[in-house]
């Protein structure tokens, strides 16, 4: 008898190019069939055959707080009841970003807009209106989202198939984009020496998490700041992961390092769909309609997604929330580490916050090129068995994997007991 995930994913298939919505869920990288989610509750997902899994995805990082919080369903159904869209201003939207404002270095003003993607596109183009320059500088791995002149050597689910650029991408375009190696000083000092007064902008994970988890060398962003500095470069912050995940403050304070532009999404949406830029106040004024930028979107600032984002960021500063959250990155990554070590498998694992990455390689990787260093045919074997074990890591072994409040050392013990009872059987 033919399993549901297959008749749904065949179904889909008929109809959606690949059966999905976005390129790493379809299990292309991993292979086998995707999980068709039917339901999520704090640190667990069901599947529509009715199998429960631990959940270290969480949307991509937005669930923080676990699947289905009672706090943030609430202020959605509230918020739903007076109304879905309006495309004008509300009391909320005033509300979250000075909650923003507040939180992010150096973030004087700020623009909801409805997606990651859409944040990091705006924010490269107001740099480019800003300093009237047209090169900017990425990062070999990266994923800033899927804007033409950040697919090329992207991270996320380009890496998974093999294909780190896109098609349908000019060259023309593709030609305005600097692609350097992350954490390289050396690269990106020499690209400042030979062509400083054409570059608009550098665009930077502060924390790499879509080639896998990449901690930057503090030297490194260090040195795009001073370098930003000095030739009136805008320097942008990827945060769409890392703001609010791996602290308070984002990588920004983590690192003690202040960006001109910050980009945000995922927790700042609590599971619905909103992004943000913003930063310096003399740059965000060149955004329409004060300035010549021109930036809009109907669903931007949308109430219910407004409403599961200020009921997300209020709990998420509640005392001690972040460093319970890293607590328990720390206990899984040590653990997974201790039970490779005590069955001689190579493999490592790191934390940040509230993120983490699992390699199968004996250190963790510093660069794009050490991340291809990792032995993803293990990856794969590792990824099935826990699978069938009842735990849910991302489908692709260039993915960071993300914890919640949710999981506790319920969850720990059970995602152990598996990987332990994998390990073994590997031997």
């Amino acid at each position: 008898m033919t399993a549901l995930n297959d008749e749904l994913f065949a179904a889909a298939q008929r109809v959606i190019p690949g059966g999905v919505n976005s390129p790493v869920r379809a299990f292309r990288g991993v292979g086998g069939v995707p999980r068709f989610l039917s339901r999520g509750n704090g640190a667990l997902i069901w599947d529509a055959e009715g199998k429960r899994y631990i959940d270290y995805v969480g949307s991509w990082g937005p669930l923080i707080l676990g699947h289905a919080h009672p706090e943030v369903v609430r202020a959605v159904q509230q918020a739903a009841s007076q109304g879905l869209s309006f495309g004008a201003p509300t009391a909320a939207e005033t509300e979250f970003a000075e909650l923003l404002c507040l939180s992010v270095p150096g973030m004087e003003q700020v623009r909801l807009v409805s997606s990651g993607t859409e944040a990091t596109m705006s924010a490269i183009r107001l740099a480019r209106g800003f300093t009237g320059r047209t090169m900017l500088i990425k990062f070999e791995g990266c994923y800033h989202g899927h804007a033409d002149a950040l697919l090329v050597k992207a991270g996320s689910g380009a890496l998974t198939f093999g294909n780190p650029s896109s098609a349908g991408v000019p060259p023309e375009v593709a030609a305005q984009t600097l692609v350097l190696p992350y954490n390289d000083i050396e690269a990106v000092t020499a690209a400042f020496a030979h062509a400083s007064d054409t570059i608009a902008c550098i665009i930077v994970e502060a924390v790499a998490g879509n080639m896998n988890l990449v901690l930057p060398r503090r030297e490194f962003l260090q040195t795009l700041r001073d370098l930003c500095t000095r030739h009136g470069t805008v320097l942008i912050f990827d945060e769409v992961m890392t703001g609010f995940r791996v602290g308070p403050q984002g990588a920004q304070g983590l690192f003690g390092i202040t960006a001109d532009l910050v980009t945000l999404g995922k927790v700042i949406g609590g599971g619905m769909p909103v992004g943000a830029f913003g930063g310096r106040r003399d740059i965000m004024q060149c955004v329409a309609p004060l300035g010549p930028v021109y930036q809009a979107g109907t669903l931007s600032g949308n109430p219910v997604a407004v409403a599961a984002g200020l009921a997300t960021l209020k709990l998420v500063q509640r005392p001690g929330f972040f460093a319970a959250l890293k607590n328990t990155a720390v206990e899984l990554t040590s653990g997974l580490s201790a039970l490779a070590h005590e069955y001689d498998v190579a493999f490592s694992a790191q934390p940040v916050g509230g993120m983490f990455g699992i390699y199968f390689r004996a250190a963790p990787p510093r660069s794009y090129a050490e991340v291809m260093e990792c032995d993803k045919d293990a990856f794969n074997r590792f990824f099935h068995a826990m699978l069938e074990r009842g735990v849910y890591f991302a489908p692709s072994a260039y993915e960071a994997g993300f914890v919640s409040a949710a999981h506790g050392p319920a969850e720990l013990e059970q995602t152990l007991a598996a990987a332990r009872e994998y390990f073994a059987s590997i031997k």
